[in-house]
């Protein structure tokens, strides 16, 4: 989901009013996001001329940082219009992801813990990165959990997330897969590792149930719109590893890479991916319709 400050991928970022090529230094070793932890980000995609909800990413970064004490420092609509400014700057040939950010550069007034909410900074990073949409992959169930929003900030798209995400993935590879399935505190199913999932059983289409424990995604509930549009029945639900187990087909969603198919869970292979095939192909139709201007 990162880009690679090691290597020579065209990069743009927007700070201070300015834009920037490369990879510049923003957080300082006392900066409050450096050693503390207080950055939240989003991730829209721009791909064959496309920005798909990049309007409902400009706004959840907001609320991103209004879940974490952070005071946001632009419209939704002035991120947008930054956005597209930034995809200008590249040739049009590769994918790009835009990544909007803030961060706290101080701590709250008398207390070095708490982020400091006017010291809120923001930036707009954009980046060539390749779709790897309709790519099938294999999870792993994760001994790793989600954590309840009791015991973190789980309705932020927060950095200090992620490294719980990455230790599922990477101790899912060690094992041979390339992701995990990953359950709550109570033991059900909520997501992968760094995507939203699906699960098809007698013609039905089941997700897990936003508990509040994980992102349900924009891509999640844009895909849930379609599909029931388009006849077939999307249910919500609680869901526990053995459903996905006996399920006839498993497939993610997220920005990232769209609409992907599962190809096994553990030692359990999925021979098709019929739904997910016609969930990606509503997917672009969507993001290739007109839009309204104003």
């Amino acid at each position: 989901m990162a880009v690679d400050t090691r290597a020579p991928t065209p990069t743009w970022t927007w700070v201070d009013g300015e834009w920037l090529e490369g990879n510049p230094p923003l957080i300082g070793p006392v900066s409050h996001a450096m050693w503390l932890g207080s950055t939240v980000f989003d991730g829209a995609r721009w791909f064959d001329g496309l920005t798909p909800d990049l309007d409902l990413h400009c706004q959840r970064i907001n609320r991103s940082a209004l879940a974490i004490g952070l005071k946001p420092t632009m419209t939704p609509a002035e991120i947008e219009r930054l956005a597209l400014e930034g995809v200008s700057r590249f040739d049009g040939k590769t994918a790009l992801y835009i990544k909007p950010m803030y961060w706290a550069e101080h701590g709250a007034p008398g207390s070095v813990v708490a982020a400091g909410a006017d010291s809120t900074r923001f930036a707009l990073c954009l980046f060539e990165s390749p779709m790897h949409t309709a790519k099938p992959h294999s999870l792993t169930l994760s001994p790793f959990r989600r954590p309840s929003p009791e015991c973190a900030m789980t309705e932020a798209k927060t950095g200090s997330l992620y490294p719980n995400s990455g230790r599922m993935i990477l101790e899912a590879r060690a094992r041979g897969f390339d992701n995990a399935l990953v359950r709550d505190l109570t033991g059900n199913v909520v997501e992968t590792a760094s995507s939203n999932v699906f699960m098809v059983r007698d013609g039905v289409v089941f997700t897990p149930i936003s508990n509040r424990t994980f992102l349900a995604g924009i891509t999640r509930a844009r895909v849930i719109g379609l599909l029931r549009q388009a006849g077939f029945d999307v249910r919500e639900v609680t869901l526990s590893p053995e459903d996905f187990l006996s399920a006839e087909e498993v497939f993610t969603t997220g920005n990232y890479s769209k609409i992907a198919p599962v190809s096994r869970l553990d030692g359990h292979e999925y021979s098709q991916a019929t739904v997910a095939a016609r969930a990606l192909e509503l997917y672009m139709e969507f993001a290739r319709r007109p839009r309204a201007t104003t």
